[in-house]
């Protein structure tokens, strides 16, 4: 039995356009996600049958497996709900996260500039993210790479957007800058408040 499953996605595959295309998001969603929660269960099953063998010689590439799968898995079952039609969610945070935002970053507008500059400067294939540090009780900028790579622990994910090329090729080619412009309009803020709000009761957590 399958331990994990593609969850559907929130939205109808047209609803964050011009943004981002319909047909960007049903492969997206359709193949890419299926393809990590597809990996992600053949590591499990891969992981049971070396115990069960007591066979470990390939424990490092299942790992491995598990890893990145499950990465892809987790950040865009994450990632749908991050967004929204622009028509039906705010342009930018209110309350209590736009408060942190502009203690910790200076302003939303800077804010915005240092989160563009992490994801147009990604190396390669990755994240740009937005985390609650549980540790020091604060938020955090940082890039994540490909799906698991470079993120440290206790931190809690707010808001994520995807800089690998399939989230955005077929629309933008390889003009990184537009894709990320066009996606700030379909931030769904209200997701990220709740997301502050659940993740900020947690300091100094390791």
């Amino acid at each position: 039995m399958a331990v994990y499953t593609l969850p559907e996605l929130p939205y109808d595959y047209a609803a964050l356009e011009p943004h981002i295309s319909g047909k960007i998001m049903q492969l997206h969603h359709d193949k890419h996600h299926a393809n990590y929660v597809n990996g992600a269960n053949t590591a499990l099953e891969k992981l049971e049958e070396a115990r069960a063998t007591g066979n470990f010689a390939t424990i490092n590439q299942l790992e491995k497996d598990l890893a990145f799968n499950l990465g892809g898995h987790a950040n865009h079952s994450a990632f749908w709900k991050m967004m929204g039609p622009a028509n039906d969610t705010p342009d930018r945070p209110s309350g209590e996260l736009a408060a942190a935002i502009d203690e910790y970053f200076g302003s939303f507008e800077a804010f915005q500039k240092h989160f563009t500059a992490a994801a147009t400067g990604l190396q390669g294939s990755g994240w740009a993210v937005l985390a609650w540090d549980s540790v020091a009780g604060r938020p955090v900028i940082f890039q994540l790479f490909d799906q698991q790579s470079n993120v440290p622990i206790a931190q809690i994910p707010l808001l994520m957007l995807d800089m690998w090329e399939h989230a955005f090729y077929l629309d933008y080619l390889n003009v990184k800058g537009d894709y990320v412009k066009a996606w700030w309009n379909v931030v769904n803020w209200t997701e990220v408040e709740n997301r502050f709000h659940a993740a900020s009761k947690h300091h100094g957590v390791l």
